[in-house]
């Protein structure tokens, strides 16, 4: 067979991933919080971007941006009032304005007109304030971040104590080594002996010093484990004998219940074993949690439903959430007057499509969130009226049929957003559960559904009717739930709820201490 050089044509189709495209796919999957820091890049890296007024209406209608919004044709026709450019201020215009209004508060020259005495007297007494405190300086100046507070670490902490408690400078720089190895729980993480030889000193030394550590507030603190963290706390009370010691010993033991070997190990009685059970679970066993822990991040909705008089539910969209941007058509067209260079052409050019893209991204994230949940609402309306054993099996291509789009879409759409209802916040992907058959051939149920049924029956029941995974499985049963013993089982642990014999003996437990 020759090999010879020939030209042919061939016709085929390939779906091509355009930066656009890539970057409203991006846009879709991001929660609330990763959008706002995207948006907040843009506006910095984007001169015609800028954020948008209250006032200034909706921030991204569906048709409002245009091929070529800077000037007229049909997309500046469709373009919408947002566009226009009464509703922007430049912002050579904005510091203009305010330069002139910090003028007239505080003139330079000191003013010999009416009210050049009461600017005096405001200068002044700014320029007083402004020297008091840590924030003030000469220059009448103030610093507002030196006025702010800030909570105190586990590791400043320790440190503040560890500068009293040890003098020797060697023994403060093991110290403070071993302080810098502590977890925010308060538990040392690391092998002393290897502190040691990375300090070049004894493993007695290292012990000794750790020694002092433990000692520290809060009590607990600096422990290797969680049998030495109550000993410490235990010791500090005064309270650790041979048998609390035997008890820390076999912590397993105390985690399964198992009173019968925890009295024989102790040797304790009934009432002995309940007073140091109820001792130990006074303790606390992250002592560092109470220092310089991370603020707890509330969970903002990205939607809210509320049900309507008619027995409807109305969907709304969290415009708290959503980030308002607009393009500044003014700057660009005078900027675009001055630029001759074809650099800079094209570099405006750029800008202003990425802009428009960015903003009708923007618009179809939030229609297609809006829509989709108004999807779920519908297919779960069940749940928001009665509650959550009212919860029906639902899967993506379900609501990606009803909406005509595609499951991938509905995926990315569900990922960290959340809904705020009457029944509390949920996120979107809560609604989608499996499906769990009926044992009398009727409709399904939802396993999220099942689930609150075996955590019902459990909370339920009592000392002397503790409920095997069998029994709970022919309760079930009777109410037309078919399902296998494995999976009860398997729901159960999920929802950290303990086996049956270890809820017998923590209810025995609890009967004897009362």
């Amino acid at each position: 067979m020759a090999l010879t050089t020939r030209l042919e044509f061939r016709q085929s189709q390939a779906l091509v991933m355009t930066p656009q495209l890539m970057q409203a796919i991006k846009l879709l999957q991001l929660s609330n919080l990763d959008l706002m820091a995207y948006v907040e890049e843009e506006l910095e890296k984007n001169p015609l971007l800028e954020r948008a007024n209250d006032d200034d209406g909706p921030a991204a209608p569906l048709e409002a941006a245009g091929e070529d919004t800077a000037g007229g044709g049909p997309d500046g026709e469709v373009a919408g009032e947002w566009m226009n450019g009464d509703l922007t201020t430049s912002r050579n215009a904005m510091e203009d304005e305010l330069g002139t209004r910090l003028d007239n508060l505080f003139p330079e020259d000191g003013g010999t007109g009416p009210g050049s005495a009461r600017n005096d007297d405001v200068t002044a007494a700014h320029s007083e304030w402004a020297s008091v405190g840590s924030g003030g300086r000469e220059d009448g100046e103030y610093n507002l971040e030196a006025f702010v507070s800030t909570e105190q670490t586990l590791t400043d902490h320790l440190a503040g104590q560890l500068s009293l408690a040890v003098i020797d400078p060697a023994r403060r720089m093991i110290g403070q080594h071993l302080i810098d190895m502590v977890d925010e729980s308060g538990y040392l993480i690391g092998d002393l002996q290897s502190v040691a030889d990375k300090l070049g000193t004894s493993l007695a030394d290292v012990e000794s010093v750790l020694t002092v550590l433990q000692s520290f507030d809060p009590a607990g603190v600096c422990a290797r484990n969680l049998t030495e963290c109550l000993a410490i706390q235990l010791k500090e009370r005064n309270r650790y004998d041979p048998a609390m010691a035997a008890l820390l010993s076999r912590l397993d033991l105390l985690a399964k219940r198992d009173f019968a070997a925890l009295r024989k190990l102790c040797s304790v009685g009934d009432e002995d074993l309940v007073d140091m059970v109820t001792e130990i679970k006074q303790l606390n066993p992250k002592p560092g949690l109470a220092f310089g822990s991370a603020p707890v991040q509330p969970i903002v909705p990205d939607v809210f439903v509320r049900a309507a008089p008619d027995g409807s539910f109305n969907i709304e969209l969290n415009s708290d959430t959503l980030p308002k941007i607009l393009l500044n058509q003014t700057y660009h067209a005078r900027v675009s007057k001055t630029a001759t260079a074809s650099t800079d052409k094209a570099y405006l050019a750029e800008k202003l499509q990425s802009a428009t893209w960015l903003i009708r991204a923007l618009d179809q994230r939030a229609r297609t969130i809006l829509k989709v949940s108004a999807e779920i609402v519908k297919q779960q309306d069940a749940f928001f009226a009665h509650g959550v054993q009212h919860l029906r099996p639902l899967n993506l291509k379900t609501v990606a049929d009803a909406i005509s789009m595609h499951e991938s879409t509905v995926s990315r759409v569900t990922a960290n957003k959340y809904m705020a209802t009457t029944r509390g916040i949920f996120e979107l992907k809560y609604f989608f559960t499996s499906s769990i058959a009926a044992s009398d051939g009727g409709e399904a149920h939802s396993a999220e559904a099942v689930r609150h049924r075996i955590k019902s029956l459990i909370d339920s029941e009592t000392a002397d009717g503790i409920l095997s995974d069998d029994t709970i499985v022919e309760k079930l049963r009777e109410s037309g739930i078919d399902i296998a013993r494995r999976t009860v089982a398997k729901y159960r642990e999920g929802m950290r709820i303990a086996s049956s014999v270890q809820r017998r003996r923590e209810k025995q437990s609890a009967a004897l201490a009362r």
